[in-house]
């Protein structure tokens, strides 16, 4: 096992069932955890136990008293998490000026308010707990710089940015760490999905989309799932 001291904890991690979330779970089962697994595509809104040491449970990032009954419902049924991984995201892909306020409000519930309150309710649990933690945060690259027709995923990043700022400042003294892991250009379903559209409205392919990706990177290449989630152990 890469940390012996791994074994045994709860982990909570958001958009399990494709991706980078579920490279993260898969890796830190493998460490021996408990993995409790939240993402919109499952079918059953309670804990379900799929394996041992793995739960998983239907969220709606998008509804805030869905988000506070499945963090009441995972510390009261199975513990208060040792570990929480804001992993879940979603995309638009638009110009600023052809925008629509609607899919503006709907990133933001999802990248960033659902993010602000995972983290605050969970936060809150370890410390009437007296449990240290970790508190991670998948925010990006885009939380960083900004990318053609991405505004609202940019703007939602930058925030959840400024939310570890704060939180890692406020909870060090409880031994709750708050960090974010920001990757580049990740090869999961929903980029793909934005290589299509922003190629639309760019006028290119998404192979040459891809193309430019892969251009900008010193490696030549995009990043795997599974590379992020080994910082996301770390």
């Amino acid at each position: 096992m890469f940390f012996q001291t791994l074994k045994g904890k709860i982990v909570f991690v958001t958009g399990t069932y494709q991706g980078i979330g579920q490279s993260i779970a898969t890796l830190f089962l493998a460490e021996g955890c408990i993995v409790i697994g939240a993402d919109l595509a499952y079918e059953n809104p309670d804990l379900t136990a799929v394996k041992e040491s793995f739960y998983t449970v239907k969220l709606d990032l998008a509804d805030q008293q869905n988000i506070l009954r499945v963090s009441c419902a995972v510390s009261e049924k199975i513990g208060v998490p040792d570990i929480v991984v804001n992993c879940a995201g979603i995309s638009t892909i638009d110009f600023v000026i052809e925008s629509q306020v609607e899919d503006w409000e709907k990133v933001f519930s999802v990248n960033s308010t659902a993010v602000y309150l995972l983290s605050k309710e969970f936060a809150k649990q370890m410390v009437v707990a007296k449990k240290s933690g970790r508190i991670i945060q998948i925010a990006s690259q885009a939380g960083k710089n900004g990318y053609r027709g991405m505004a609202s995923y940019c703007a939602s990043k930058h925030a959840v940015l400024g939310l570890t700022k704060v939180m890692a400042l406020e909870l060090a003294q409880n031994d709750i760490l708050v960090n974010a892991v920001c990757p580049g250009i990740v090869e999961t379903p929903m980029k793909a999905r934005e290589r299509i559209e922003g190629g639309l409205i760019r006028g290119m392919s998404a192979q040459e989309v891809y193309e430019e990706d892969c251009s900008q990177i010193p490696l030549g290449r995009t990043a795997k799932p599974e590379e992020v989630a080994q910082v996301v152990l770390f």
